[in-house]
């Protein structure tokens, strides 16, 4: 098949924090690239994501960076991810609600003003993994699934489509080969699953 040309090639933008950037994995490894590759396949014209994301970022942080980035471009595909340093540091879910809803807000306008056209990934547990051993494991599932629940509810307030993730990090409990090598963070192969499980309903988001 014939590439497309570049002017008919979906732009994508992946706003997060670890989870986005891929800590511990290979570049080609992250979710969002593999999702971009996985559109490809089905002959979803998409190009791999602009990203704007790093390890630790909380709500506030990554909204800090989107503005000191200055990028004023607009995109097809708005995907986000946000949130577990939220929690990890002990944040409450009242401070998370009203910095979410400002950047859903901050998606959709990167979204050409289509919420359609944004979507968002859950917290996964982070404490499934071998660094989460030495915390009360059953305490960050249950403080995750309270972020969770808020993210749920202010994407469906927003028209804004959610992708629970979460249940599929927890497999990583049983299976190390989801883990990734700094024993904190998910390997890509959990990502292709992550990637994977949106990919049906990202290609109908586009269509």
């Amino acid at each position: 098949m014939q590439k497309p040309s570049s002017s008919t090639e979906l732009s994508f933008l992946s706003l997060g924090d670890s989870y986005t950037i891929g800590e511990s994995v290979a570049e080609n490894e992250r979710w969002s690239v593999q999702l971009a590759e996985m559109l490809r396949q089905k002959g979803v014209p998409v190009n791999n994501p602009d990203i704007i994301a790093q390890t630790g970022w909380t709500t506030e942080e990554l909204a800090n960076a989107i503005t000191k980035s200055g990028n004023t471009k607009t995109y097809d595909l708005v995907s986000l991810l946000i949130g577990v340093n939220n929690q990890y540091r002990g944040q409450s879910t009242e401070r998370y609600r009203k910095e979410l809803q400002e950047l859903l807000k901050t998606s959709v306008r990167f979204a050409k003003g289509n919420p359609k056209h944004v979507f968002v990934l859950s917290i996964p547990d982070w404490g499934v993994t071998p660094s989460g051993e030495s915390r009360d494991r059953q305490q960050v599932a249950k403080e995750i699934d309270s972020f969770n629940a808020v993210c749920q509810e202010e994407c469906k307030k927003a028209g804004i489509f959610f992708f629970d993730i979460t249940p599929l990090s927890r497999t990583a409990a049983t299976d190390k080969n989801l883990i990734a090598s700094d024993q904190l963070h998910f390997s890509g192969k959990m990502y292709q699953q992550w990637a994977t499980h949106v990919l049906e309903g990202v290609t109908k988001l586009l269509k």
